[in-house]
């Protein structure tokens, strides 16, 4: 696997988690979406209806997102670092 594409999944991954978390608040504005008034803990309360799933899954994509972003470039650096002493 090139470093081109870990970066490539890395930033992949960190797409996904992004929408992993979008997806959490969206769920919870859709599922509220016949209450005539809202407020803080009303969406609060949706947001614990929705649960902690999609939080637990978008940290976790982050995580690997991050982890294969280091990866490629930890591969780059010693790369080049091998190159300029031959």
């Amino acid at each position: 696997m090139s470093n081109v594409t870990k970066r490539g999944a890395g930033v992949s991954f960190i797409a996904i988690s992004a929408f992993f978390i979008s997806s959490k608040y969206i769920s919870a504005a859709i599922y509220g979406s016949n209450q005539v008034s809202w407020n803080i803990e009303l969406f609060s309360g949706l947001l614990g209806i929705v649960g902690d799933t999609l939080t637990h899954l978008s940290i976790l994509a982050f995580v690997i997102g991050v982890a294969y972003i280091i990866w490629g470039e930890y591969e780059e650096w010693h790369f080049r670092k091998g190159k300029s002493t031959e």
